[in-house]
Protein backbone atom coordinates (compact mmCIF):
# COMPACT_ATOMS: atom_id res chain seq x y z
CA UNK A 1 0.00 0.00 0.00
CA UNK A 2 1.89 2.99 -1.31
CA UNK A 3 0.83 6.28 0.36
CA UNK A 4 0.05 8.79 -2.22
CA UNK A 5 -0.71 12.11 -0.90
CA UNK A 6 -0.81 13.84 2.84
CA UNK A 7 -2.81 16.88 3.62
CA UNK A 8 -2.84 19.48 6.67
CA UNK A 9 -6.25 20.83 7.23
CA UNK A 10 -5.71 23.71 9.73
CA UNK A 11 -9.35 24.28 11.36
CA UNK A 12 -10.05 27.24 13.95
CA UNK A 13 -12.78 28.29 16.52
CA UNK A 14 -13.46 32.19 15.00
CA UNK A 15 -12.12 33.42 18.33
CA UNK A 16 -9.21 32.16 19.74
CA UNK A 17 -9.34 33.00 23.81
CA UNK A 18 -5.92 32.93 26.21
CA UNK A 19 -7.20 30.37 27.87
CA UNK A 20 -5.90 26.53 28.62
CA UNK A 21 -8.01 24.70 25.89
CA UNK A 22 -7.09 23.40 23.27
CA UNK A 23 -10.03 22.62 21.44
CA UNK A 24 -10.20 25.95 19.94
CA UNK A 25 -8.13 24.59 17.18
CA UNK A 26 -6.79 21.45 15.93
CA UNK A 27 -4.13 20.20 12.70
CA UNK A 28 -6.04 16.76 11.51
CA UNK A 29 -4.11 15.22 8.66
CA UNK A 30 -5.59 12.93 5.81
CA UNK A 31 -3.01 10.05 4.35
CA UNK A 32 -4.47 8.73 1.32
CA UNK A 33 -3.79 5.31 -0.60
CA UNK A 34 -5.89 4.15 -3.81
CA UNK A 35 -9.16 4.37 -2.39
CA UNK A 36 -8.57 4.21 1.01
CA UNK A 37 -7.89 7.64 3.63
CA UNK A 38 -6.27 7.43 6.95
CA UNK A 39 -6.92 10.38 9.02
CA UNK A 40 -4.80 11.98 12.21
CA UNK A 41 -4.43 14.89 14.30
CA UNK A 42 -1.54 16.54 15.65
CA UNK A 43 -1.56 18.45 19.31
CA UNK A 44 0.33 21.04 18.23
CA UNK A 45 0.32 25.08 16.90
CA UNK A 46 -1.33 23.95 13.21
CA UNK A 47 0.55 26.84 11.09
CA UNK A 48 3.95 26.21 12.84
CA UNK A 49 3.48 21.82 12.08
CA UNK A 50 2.31 22.79 8.32
CA UNK A 51 6.08 25.10 7.80
CA UNK A 52 7.65 21.88 9.71
CA UNK A 53 5.90 19.23 6.96
CA UNK A 54 6.84 21.43 3.99
CA UNK A 55 9.71 23.35 4.69
CA UNK A 56 12.72 23.02 2.62
CA UNK A 57 15.92 21.27 3.74
CA UNK A 58 18.79 23.31 5.69
CA UNK A 59 20.67 19.98 5.84
CA UNK A 60 20.79 16.71 6.08
CA UNK A 61 19.28 16.47 9.79
CA UNK A 62 17.07 18.71 8.65
CA UNK A 63 14.46 18.02 6.00
CA UNK A 64 10.74 17.97 5.97
CA UNK A 65 8.34 15.58 6.64
CA UNK A 66 5.87 15.34 3.88
CA UNK A 67 8.87 14.36 0.93
CA UNK A 68 9.67 11.23 3.41
CA UNK A 69 6.18 10.12 3.66
CA UNK A 70 4.82 10.11 0.12
CA UNK A 71 5.48 6.85 -2.18
CA UNK A 72 6.40 4.94 0.95
CA UNK A 73 4.99 1.38 1.48
CA UNK A 74 3.14 0.80 4.68
CA UNK A 75 1.74 -2.75 4.45
CA UNK A 76 2.86 -3.73 8.44
CA UNK A 77 2.89 -2.00 11.86
CA UNK A 78 6.93 -2.14 11.54
CA UNK A 79 6.62 -0.32 8.14
CA UNK A 80 5.33 2.26 10.39
CA UNK A 81 8.25 1.93 13.18
CA UNK A 82 10.58 2.16 10.30
CA UNK A 83 9.34 5.04 8.96
CA UNK A 84 9.14 6.96 12.35
CA UNK A 85 13.07 6.35 12.95
CA UNK A 86 13.80 7.96 9.41
CA UNK A 87 11.63 10.42 9.86
CA UNK A 88 13.06 11.64 13.64
CA UNK A 89 16.42 10.86 12.36
CA UNK A 90 15.84 13.46 8.87
CA UNK A 91 13.94 15.69 10.89
CA UNK A 92 16.04 15.72 14.37
CA UNK A 93 17.04 19.72 14.03
CA UNK A 94 13.25 20.80 13.68
CA UNK A 95 12.16 21.11 16.97
CA UNK A 96 8.40 20.43 15.79
CA UNK A 97 9.03 16.56 14.14
CA UNK A 98 7.41 14.76 17.12
CA UNK A 99 4.34 17.12 17.05
CA UNK A 100 3.90 16.87 13.18
CA UNK A 101 4.43 13.45 12.31
CA UNK A 102 2.29 12.60 15.65
CA UNK A 103 -0.74 13.27 13.49
CA UNK A 104 0.66 11.52 10.16
CA UNK A 105 1.53 8.17 12.24
CA UNK A 106 -1.72 8.19 13.73
CA UNK A 107 -3.40 8.75 10.17
CA UNK A 108 -1.29 5.74 8.95
CA UNK A 109 -2.36 3.73 11.58
CA UNK A 110 -5.91 4.36 10.72
CA UNK A 111 -4.85 3.72 7.28
CA UNK A 112 -3.69 0.54 8.09
CA UNK A 113 -5.96 -0.82 10.38
CA UNK A 114 -8.86 -0.10 7.26
CA UNK A 115 -6.56 -1.97 4.83
CA UNK A 116 -6.78 -5.39 7.21
CA UNK A 117 -10.21 -4.54 8.19
CA UNK A 118 -9.01 -4.64 11.79
CA UNK A 119 -9.39 -2.04 14.79
CA UNK A 120 -6.04 -0.21 15.56
CA UNK A 121 -5.99 -1.97 18.88
CA UNK A 122 -5.90 -5.81 17.44
CA UNK A 123 -2.86 -4.37 15.29
CA UNK A 124 -1.07 -3.26 19.06
CA UNK A 125 -1.45 -6.88 19.85
CA UNK A 126 -4.37 -6.24 22.18
CA UNK A 127 -7.36 -9.07 21.86
CA UNK A 128 -9.69 -6.34 23.72
CA UNK A 129 -10.19 -2.89 24.29
CA UNK A 130 -11.08 -2.83 27.75
CA UNK A 131 -13.68 -0.04 29.23
CA UNK A 132 -12.01 2.75 30.86
CA UNK A 133 -13.53 5.34 33.23
CA UNK A 134 -13.25 8.86 31.84
CA UNK A 135 -12.59 11.65 34.02
CA UNK A 136 -14.61 14.90 33.14
CA UNK A 137 -11.55 17.13 32.44
CA UNK A 138 -12.28 21.18 32.49
CA UNK A 139 -10.65 24.20 33.35
CA UNK A 140 -10.87 26.08 37.30
CA UNK A 141 -13.45 28.50 37.29
CA UNK A 142 -13.07 32.26 37.84
CA UNK A 143 -14.41 31.88 41.94
CA UNK A 144 -14.50 28.94 44.13
CA UNK A 145 -18.56 29.23 43.34
CA UNK A 146 -18.70 28.76 39.79
CA UNK A 147 -15.78 26.24 40.34
CA UNK A 148 -18.18 24.25 42.77
CA UNK A 149 -21.28 24.82 39.85
CA UNK A 150 -19.32 22.94 37.49
CA UNK A 151 -18.56 20.38 39.51
CA UNK A 152 -22.27 20.00 40.22
CA UNK A 153 -22.93 19.92 36.49
CA UNK A 154 -20.50 17.45 36.10
CA UNK A 155 -21.77 15.11 38.86
CA UNK A 156 -25.02 15.74 37.41
CA UNK A 157 -24.47 14.16 34.09
CA UNK A 158 -22.79 10.93 35.30
CA UNK A 159 -18.89 11.23 35.71
CA UNK A 160 -17.66 9.81 39.04
CA UNK A 161 -14.33 11.40 38.50
CA UNK A 162 -13.34 15.12 37.58
CA UNK A 163 -10.35 16.83 37.12
CA UNK A 164 -9.92 20.69 37.73
CA UNK A 165 -6.88 22.76 35.76
CA UNK A 166 -5.02 25.66 34.97
CA UNK A 167 -6.95 28.63 35.34
CA UNK A 168 -5.77 30.85 37.92
CA UNK A 169 -4.82 27.88 40.24
CA UNK A 170 -1.11 28.05 41.26
CA UNK A 171 -0.23 31.86 40.23
CA UNK A 172 -1.92 33.53 43.46
CA UNK A 173 -2.29 32.66 47.12
CA UNK A 174 -2.04 29.96 48.71
CA UNK A 175 -5.27 30.26 50.51
CA UNK A 176 -7.32 30.99 47.09
CA UNK A 177 -6.26 27.38 45.73
CA UNK A 178 -7.57 25.94 48.62
CA UNK A 179 -10.60 27.81 48.66
CA UNK A 180 -10.85 26.15 44.87
CA UNK A 181 -10.15 22.89 45.80
CA UNK A 182 -12.61 22.33 48.49
CA UNK A 183 -15.26 24.03 46.56
CA UNK A 184 -14.28 21.44 43.73
CA UNK A 185 -15.12 18.93 46.17
CA UNK A 186 -17.81 20.01 47.48
CA UNK A 187 -19.13 20.46 44.03
CA UNK A 188 -18.74 16.50 42.87
CA UNK A 189 -19.66 14.75 46.47
CA UNK A 190 -17.33 12.71 49.15
CA UNK A 191 -17.07 9.81 46.80
CA UNK A 192 -16.08 10.91 43.61
CA UNK A 193 -12.44 11.17 42.15
CA UNK A 194 -11.22 14.36 42.08
CA UNK A 195 -7.16 15.43 40.22
CA UNK A 196 -5.55 18.85 40.02
CA UNK A 197 -3.54 20.05 37.24
CA UNK A 198 -1.33 22.64 38.11
CA UNK A 199 -0.61 23.22 34.36
CA UNK A 200 3.81 23.24 35.05
CA UNK A 201 2.74 27.03 36.49
CA UNK A 202 5.32 26.65 39.09
CA UNK A 203 8.22 25.90 36.41
CA UNK A 204 10.77 23.93 39.03
CA UNK A 205 9.79 25.66 42.73
CA UNK A 206 9.19 22.71 44.72
CA UNK A 207 9.06 24.95 47.76
CA UNK A 208 5.20 26.78 45.62
CA UNK A 209 4.48 23.33 45.12
CA UNK A 210 4.84 21.88 48.76
CA UNK A 211 2.64 24.72 50.15
CA UNK A 212 -0.25 23.22 48.38
CA UNK A 213 -0.38 19.52 49.43
CA UNK A 214 -1.89 20.67 52.71
CA UNK A 215 -5.54 21.57 51.05
CA UNK A 216 -4.72 18.64 47.91
CA UNK A 217 -4.93 16.20 50.82
CA UNK A 218 -7.39 17.64 53.02
CA UNK A 219 -9.83 17.21 49.79
CA UNK A 220 -8.59 13.90 49.28
CA UNK A 221 -7.04 14.62 45.78
CA UNK A 222 -5.76 11.42 43.61
CA UNK A 223 -3.01 13.04 42.02
CA UNK A 224 -1.28 16.89 41.26
CA UNK A 225 -0.81 17.07 37.90
CA UNK A 226 2.00 19.19 35.99
CA UNK A 227 3.52 20.97 39.17
CA UNK A 228 6.48 21.51 37.26
CA UNK A 229 7.72 21.79 33.23
CA UNK A 230 8.46 18.32 31.85
CA UNK A 231 12.16 18.38 32.03
CA UNK A 232 11.97 19.34 35.71
CA UNK A 233 12.52 15.93 36.95
CA UNK A 234 14.52 16.55 39.55
CA UNK A 235 11.58 18.84 41.10
CA UNK A 236 9.21 16.03 40.49
CA UNK A 237 11.81 13.45 42.50
CA UNK A 238 11.93 16.33 45.49
CA UNK A 239 8.28 16.97 45.83
CA UNK A 240 7.25 13.36 46.42
CA UNK A 241 9.69 13.12 48.98
CA UNK A 242 6.89 15.91 50.64
CA UNK A 243 3.59 13.73 49.22
CA UNK A 244 1.58 11.66 51.72
CA UNK A 245 -1.31 10.98 50.35
CA UNK A 246 -1.22 12.79 47.12
CA UNK A 247 0.57 10.83 44.05
CA UNK A 248 2.29 13.44 41.00
CA UNK A 249 1.16 12.89 37.32
CA UNK A 250 3.09 14.22 34.36
CA UNK A 251 3.70 13.54 30.80
CA UNK A 252 1.85 14.77 28.38
CA UNK A 253 4.48 17.14 26.77
CA UNK A 254 6.74 14.20 26.13
CA UNK A 255 7.57 14.13 22.69
CA UNK A 256 9.65 10.87 23.06
CA UNK A 257 9.64 7.78 25.03
CA UNK A 258 13.01 8.53 26.87
CA UNK A 259 11.36 11.90 28.19
CA UNK A 260 8.60 9.83 29.63
CA UNK A 261 11.02 6.97 30.56
CA UNK A 262 13.08 9.84 32.83
CA UNK A 263 9.90 11.05 34.51
CA UNK A 264 8.95 7.47 35.50
CA UNK A 265 12.51 6.43 36.68
CA UNK A 266 14.42 9.54 38.05
CA UNK A 267 11.17 11.84 38.15
CA UNK A 268 9.22 9.45 40.56
CA UNK A 269 5.91 9.84 38.79
CA UNK A 270 3.09 7.54 39.54
CA UNK A 271 0.85 8.32 36.72
CA UNK A 272 2.47 8.90 33.34
CA UNK A 273 -0.11 11.23 31.13
CA UNK A 274 0.95 10.47 26.84
CA UNK A 275 -0.47 12.42 24.46
CA UNK A 276 -0.44 10.43 21.25
CA UNK A 277 -0.52 13.46 19.18
CA UNK A 278 2.76 14.84 21.04
CA UNK A 279 4.56 11.99 21.21
CA UNK A 280 5.35 10.71 17.63
CA UNK A 281 2.26 9.02 17.67
CA UNK A 282 0.10 5.84 18.79
CA UNK A 283 3.41 3.32 18.53
CA UNK A 284 5.85 5.39 20.89
CA UNK A 285 2.30 5.85 23.37
CA UNK A 286 2.06 1.80 23.36
CA UNK A 287 5.84 1.44 24.42
CA UNK A 288 5.39 3.87 26.97
CA UNK A 289 2.05 2.01 28.20
CA UNK A 290 4.34 -1.23 28.50
CA UNK A 291 7.27 0.42 30.23
CA UNK A 292 4.62 1.79 32.72
CA UNK A 293 2.81 -1.12 33.16
CA UNK A 294 6.08 -3.10 34.03
CA UNK A 295 7.36 -0.30 36.61
CA UNK A 296 4.01 -0.43 38.22
CA UNK A 297 3.07 3.33 36.91
CA UNK A 298 -0.68 3.89 35.70
CA UNK A 299 -0.45 4.66 32.44
CA UNK A 300 -3.17 7.73 31.48
CA UNK A 301 -4.05 9.48 27.81
CA UNK A 302 -4.22 12.85 27.79
CA UNK A 303 -6.33 15.02 25.46
CA UNK A 304 -7.67 18.41 25.30
CA UNK A 305 -9.02 18.68 21.20
CA UNK A 306 -11.25 16.49 19.66
CA UNK A 307 -12.59 12.99 19.41
CA UNK A 308 -10.13 11.77 16.60
CA UNK A 309 -7.52 12.74 19.41
CA UNK A 310 -9.44 10.91 22.19
CA UNK A 311 -9.86 7.81 20.27
CA UNK A 312 -6.31 7.94 19.24
CA UNK A 313 -5.11 8.49 22.63
CA UNK A 314 -7.12 5.64 24.42
CA UNK A 315 -6.15 2.85 21.75
CA UNK A 316 -2.28 2.61 23.17
CA UNK A 317 -3.23 1.36 26.49
CA UNK A 318 -6.68 0.13 25.63
CA UNK A 319 -6.24 -3.63 26.33
CA UNK A 320 -4.42 -2.70 29.88
CA UNK A 321 -6.90 -4.27 31.92
CA UNK A 322 -5.34 -2.28 35.25
CA UNK A 323 -5.52 1.35 33.05
CA UNK A 324 -9.20 1.75 34.26
CA UNK A 325 -8.87 6.04 33.97
CA UNK A 326 -9.15 7.95 31.07
CA UNK A 327 -8.96 11.83 30.06
CA UNK A 328 -12.14 13.08 28.66
CA UNK A 329 -12.53 16.41 27.52
CA UNK A 330 -15.61 18.42 29.10
CA UNK A 331 -16.13 21.66 27.90
CA UNK A 332 -14.74 20.97 24.12
CA UNK A 333 -15.57 23.72 21.76
CA UNK A 334 -18.02 23.01 18.80
CA UNK A 335 -15.33 22.37 16.74
CA UNK A 336 -14.03 19.80 18.76
CA UNK A 337 -17.47 18.37 19.32
CA UNK A 338 -18.47 17.65 16.23
CA UNK A 339 -15.22 16.65 14.14
CA UNK A 340 -16.48 12.90 14.24
CA UNK A 341 -20.20 11.64 13.69
CA UNK A 342 -20.39 9.97 16.27
CA UNK A 343 -18.65 11.05 19.07
CA UNK A 344 -17.63 9.12 21.85
CA UNK A 345 -19.97 9.45 24.96
CA UNK A 346 -19.77 7.72 28.37
CA UNK A 347 -22.18 4.16 28.12
CA UNK A 348 -22.56 3.68 32.15
CA UNK A 349 -19.83 5.61 33.29
CA UNK A 350 -17.98 4.06 30.87
CA UNK A 351 -15.66 4.82 27.54
CA UNK A 352 -15.97 2.59 24.91
CA UNK A 353 -13.40 2.51 22.22
CA UNK A 354 -14.92 1.48 18.69
CA UNK A 355 -14.31 -1.16 17.25
CA UNK A 356 -14.76 -0.76 13.34
CA UNK A 357 -11.79 -0.60 11.33
CA UNK A 358 -8.53 1.37 11.83
CA UNK A 359 -9.97 3.92 14.51
CA UNK A 360 -13.52 3.37 13.99
CA UNK A 361 -14.42 7.08 13.43
CA UNK A 362 -15.68 8.82 10.48
CA UNK A 363 -14.39 12.56 10.30
CA UNK A 364 -17.55 15.33 9.55
CA UNK A 365 -16.01 16.48 6.44
CA UNK A 366 -18.73 19.52 6.89
CA UNK A 367 -17.22 20.45 9.91
CA UNK A 368 -13.83 20.54 8.78
CA UNK A 369 -15.04 22.48 5.85
CA UNK A 370 -16.88 25.11 8.57
CA UNK A 371 -13.51 25.75 10.01
CA UNK A 372 -11.19 25.34 7.63
CA UNK A 373 -8.26 27.90 7.22
CA UNK A 374 -7.15 29.33 4.18
CA UNK A 375 -3.28 29.22 3.93
CA UNK A 376 -0.91 29.63 1.39
CA UNK A 377 3.03 28.93 2.40
CA UNK A 378 5.29 30.31 -0.71
CA UNK A 379 9.13 30.26 -1.15
CA UNK A 380 11.33 31.47 -3.27
CA UNK A 381 8.69 31.62 -6.11
CA UNK A 382 7.03 28.11 -5.39
CA UNK A 383 3.81 27.31 -3.32
CA UNK A 384 4.86 24.77 -0.86
CA UNK A 385 1.55 24.21 0.72
CA UNK A 386 -2.06 25.23 0.00
CA UNK A 387 -5.14 24.72 1.98
CA UNK A 388 -5.97 21.13 0.07
CA UNK A 389 -9.96 20.49 -0.91
CA UNK A 390 -12.07 18.76 1.76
Amino acid sequence: MKIESVDFFYLKMPVIRDIGDGSQDALVVRVRSGDLTGWGECEASPLVSIANAVCPPSHSACRNIVEQVLGVEINTPEDIAVLDQSVRARGMDIAQTAHTFSGVEIALWDLLGKKREEPVFQLLGYDTAYPKTPYASLLFAETPDKTYQAARTVQSQGFRAVKFGWGGYGRGAVENDRDQVHAAREGIGLDGTLLVDAGTVWGEDVEAARQRLAALEEVRVTWLEEPFIGNAVHAYRELKGYCKTIKLAAGEGSQDVFSARHLIDAGGVEFIQIDAGRVGGIAPAKIIADYALAKNVTFVNHTFTTHLALVASITPFAGVQSAEICEYPFQSTELAKSLVVDPVAPTNGQIVLPEGPGLGVELDLGTISEFLVDVEIKFDGKVLYRTPLV
